[in-house]
C-alpha cells in the first residue's frame, strides 16, 4: 500500500467522482482507478461503489478513510517534480567548426 494510492483514494472520497479526483490529484483518471482497484485487491473488500450519480464510499471505505487520512498525515509531503519549459537551441543553424577542416559556409540557394 503506497502513500500515492492512499492520496488517490482520499481524492475519490472527497470529490465523489473519478474525473474530478484525477484533476485534483493532477494525474489521469486511469491512474486513479488503478490505485483504487489495487487498494481494493490488497484489502480484499470493496471500498467504492460506482453508480449513475457518481462514486460513493462503502461502509468499509468510510472506515478505511480514517486510517488512510492518518497514514497520509504521518507521511512526508510529496516532492514536486522538476520541470519547466524546454528552451530552443540558440545555434546559428550551421554545422560546427571542426578543427583542421575549412570553416563551413552557407549553402547557396539552388534555382
Amino acid at each position: 500500500m503506497e502513500i500515492s494510492q492512499l492520496r488517490h483514494f482520499l481524492a475519490v472520497g472527497d470529490e465523489g467522482d473519478f474525473s474530478r479526483a484525477a484533476n485534483a490529484a493532477h494525474v489521469s483518471r486511469a491512474t486513479i482507478e488503478a490505485s483504487v482497484a489495487a487498494l481494493e485487491a490488497e484489502r480484499d473488500e470493496k471500498l467504492v461503489v460506482v453508480d449513475e450519480s457518481g462514486v460513493a464510499l462503502t461502509a468499509a471505505g468510510i472506515e478505511f478513510r480514517r486510517e488512510a487520512r492518518a497514514r497520509v498525515a504521518k507521511a512526508p509531503a510529496p516532492v514536486p517534480k522538476a520541470g519547466g519549459k524546454a528552451k530552443a537551441s540558440k545555434g546559428k543553424g550551421r554545422a560546427p567548426v571542426v578543427k583542421g577542416e575549412p570553416k563551413p559556409f552557407k549553402k547557396r540557394q539552388g534555382r
